[in-house]
């Protein structure tokens, strides 16, 4: 890695708060002299966003071709440069419009993100938020950037992680309905999904003294089959099974308290079940400090963990708390640095 490592940035949904909240982020120069920040979108969507929402102009040189990124990078260290992208058709642009053009300039962001660090442009993407809804008007299968991110990297292991405040959680199902998460709550399932997550603790980011904890499915860990027999049917025999291998694995530990309890210090990081179950915990600790971070993939990737809000969208009103977050921990992480955001 570079001694002044170089964040790529695609610009999101442009019909979102995303490039809004790229420029307000890139103007509180948290990245100078930290890090190069290369974003990734169209230059005249950029200015329309930055003259709608009564912004400055934060970048300090501008590029349309990939031969130029080594230059820009070296008269930019620690600055930000925009890789401009012809995507959207400002005649027919619309803040806060599920759009398929939108979706496909988001995605093509991505892609070019994807294809330039794995070229060694860059560190690791940040990402802003996607719209599901247009991204399937783009007739895009994936619903998400992790699924995104891993298709174009084509890694099958890519596993979510929230980092709130120095909690960490890990994520055994994503986007699924409630139902469908319940049911997938199966021996072999947790089990793989424990020995997966444990393996990416094993490194100087997690407190290896801790013991990994996962997150119980039912109310009191089901009170042995009185709320559910999810716990004892399958979590409680996988985490057996993990112990036997010797892994520091405990619980399932009641999810009304198991994240407080992780915070505090008694866990390394914690397993949760389904989407809600960790959103919830970490978003309400703090929303706006709440970062995604993809494991598995050959790059790192931080994000920030909240949608595209198009009811705000161009009206300069949205908070740029986590983008400067998911910039900072990417910097964090890249230069080894450990502890809480």
């Amino acid at each position: 890695m570079r001694a002044i490592p170089t964040l790529c940035v695609p610009m999101g949904d442009p019909a979102g708060i995303g490039p809004e909240i790229i420029l307000k982020a890139l103007s509180h120069g948290t990245h100078a002299g930290k890090a190069t920040v290369l974003v990734l979108g169209d230059r005249n969507l950029f200015e329309k966003t930055a003259s709608d929402c009564a912004l400055g102009n934060p970048f300090d040189a501008v590029i349309e071709h990939e031969d130029e990124i080594g230059i820009a990078r070296k008269d930019s260290q620690g600055k930000a440069v925009l890789y401009h992208m012809p995507l959207v058709d400002l005649a027919r642009f619309r803040y806060g419009t599920i759009d398929g053009m939108c979706g496909k300039a988001a995605y093509e962001a991505i892609a070019r993100a994807v294809s330039l660090t794995q070229a060694g442009y860059a560190d690791a993407i940040v990402t802003p938020p996607l719209h599901k809804e247009a991204l399937r008007a783009a007739h895009i299968d994936a619903i998400g950037h992790t699924e995104i991110l891993a298709q174009l990297s084509n890694s099958d292991r890519a596993v979510t992680m929230f980092e709130t405040l120095g909690l960490k959680i890990f994520f055994m199902t994503r986007h699924l309905s409630l139902r469908a998460a319940c049911d997938a709550v199966t021996e072999e399932r947790v089990y793989r999904s424990i020995k997966e997550c444990y393996a990416l603790t094993m490194n100087d980011a997690f407190d290896t003294n801790l013991p990994f904890v996962v997150a119980a499915l039912n109310p009191h860990g089901g009170e042995h089959g009185l709320f559910g027999d999810e716990e004892e049917r399958a979590i409680v025999p996988a985490i057996a099974r993990c112990r036997a291998e010797g892994l520091d694995v405990v619980g399932p530990v009641g999810a009304d308290s198991v994240f407080h309890l992780t915070r505090k210090g008694l866990y390394r990081a914690v397993l949760s079940l389904y989407h809600d179950q960790g959103h919830i915990a970490a978003k309400t600790l703090d929303f706006d400090r709440t970062i995604s971070i993809t494991w598995g993939l050959p790059f790192l990737r931080t994000s920030v963990d909240h949608g595209t809000a198009f009811d705000i969208a161009g009206r300069g009103i949205a908070s740029e708390i986590s983008m400067v977050e998911a910039m900072r921990v990417a910097v964090r992480y890249l230069a080894g640095a450990r502890g809480s955001v």
